[in-house]
């Protein structure tokens, strides 16, 4: 039996055989939505990734027979163990071949790289922070795959059960068929919300995002909004460009209401957006020569008929004063003016009980449960 090889990626020949290691592992995986390629490249470019000056991260590469037969990343979060108390390496990017022994090196080389820094745990799939792609898919594999989450096949959680790793937390996802109007409940709570706290809903411009400050309120209230929740950890200022820059041209601003109080404060934000997975699907991780065509024709001319409920973020003192009421009593006409038929969240904690029970007036299905895993090393 071949002896598996597991190597630290220092080479510009050795992250591109990183970056398209999945291109070949998943090309008869319909379901699966490939990143691009250079959104994988600048993950890893200081100059492009603001994290990267207090994270330490080092991509692996496996090898067995000559072939690439898996990758992972291996991260540090300082500010995340600082605020939680603990000293954990995160395993992030982490795909491998139907092989015990692949997925095994990978690990331990991980575990290995993160005990010479002091790291006495290891946790994951996790990202650098906490908007990058987190917890590994445990159902609905049939199910089409988004640009914001991780998909993987179903034998992955099966080697980490193998490999000795628990559960630390799971993440449920949400899907909805949209409804003709706006149920009673939402209408309802939404106009008492508006009447007895003074609360209105209104849509940005790109200009008031980069040159008005918004973009900084934005990102203040984040960080309100999660620090309680698992990992969280706040973003900075450099940080909250980098994702204004990567996400406000992709999205319809029209879908993202925010949330303001008669003081012009802002109370919260929903960020949603068309789906994509099909264009990136036909993009193949590749901007050029046709990548562009398929992403612009997807967000300008041609949509597909789900959207991403990315987030909502409500600030601490207004949750249950009904705010999510309005942000669905705003949306749910303009989804069916823009012919959109389906949502689905991201990941939500299944402890968030709060968040998970806000869907019941939509009769929502849970889909795409996903885990975060740990072991002691």
């Amino acid at each position: 039996m071949s002896a598996v090889s597991v190597e630290k990626v220092t080479s510009r020949k050795q992250m591109n055989e990183f970056i398209r290691f999945t291109d070949e592992l998943y090309k008869d995986c319909h379901q699966y939505v490939p990143d691009l390629h250079s959104d994988v490249r600048d993950t890893f470019n200081p100059k492009k990734n603001a994290a990267l000056q207090f994270v330490q991260l080092q991509p692996f590469i496996a090898y067995k027979d000559g072939k690439v037969v898996g990758r992972v990343a291996a991260i540090i979060n300082p500010h995340a163990n600082e605020k939680w108390k603990n000293r954990v390496v995160r395993f992030g990017m982490i795909d491998f071949i139907d092989d015990r022994e692949v997925s095994r090196a990978l690990l331990d080389a991980v575990a290995a790289w993160g005990k010479e820094r002091g790291m006495d745990t290891i946790q994951g799939p996790l990202g650098i922070t906490d908007f990058d792609k987190e917890g590994m898919l445990l159902s609905d594999y049939d199910n089409m795959g988004a640009m914001t989450e991780i998909y993987n096949y179903s034998y992955y959680p099966e080697h980490m059960e193998a490999l000795g790793f628990e559960k630390a937390v799971d993440w449920l996802q949400i899907r909805v068929a949209i409804p003709a109007e706006v149920p009673a409940k939402y209408a309802r709570v939404a106009k008492l919300s508006k009447e007895l706290f003074g609360l209105h809903v209104r849509k940005l411009t790109p200009k008031e995002i980069f040159k008005g400050g918004y973009g900084e309120r934005i990102f203040d209230l984040l960080n309100q909004a999660y620090a309680p929740l698992f990992g969280f950890t706040g973003f900075d200022k450099k940080q909250s460009m980098d994702y204004l820059k990567q996400y406000v041209p992709l999205i319809d601003l029209r879908m993202v209401p925010v949330i303001e109080n008669d003081k012009g404060e802002l109370i919260s934000i929903a960020v949603t957006m068309g789906s994509l997975s099909h264009a990136l699907r036909r993009a193949h991780g590749r901007l050029f020569p046709f990548g562009w065509y398929y992403l612009l024709r997807a967000l300008k001319w041609h949509h597909e008929h789900t959207a991403g409920l990315l987030l909502i973020a409500v600030r601490p003192d207004y949750q249950g004063f009904g705010v999510n009421a309005l942000i669905f009593d705003d949306l749910i006409p303009l989804y069916n003016e823009l012919d959109y038929r389906y949502a689905e969240t991201g990941p939500q904690l299944e402890t968030n009980v709060k968040e998970l029970s806000q869907w019941k007036p939509l009769n929502p299905e849970r889909v795409k449960r996903r885990r975060c895993y740990v072991k002691n090393i």
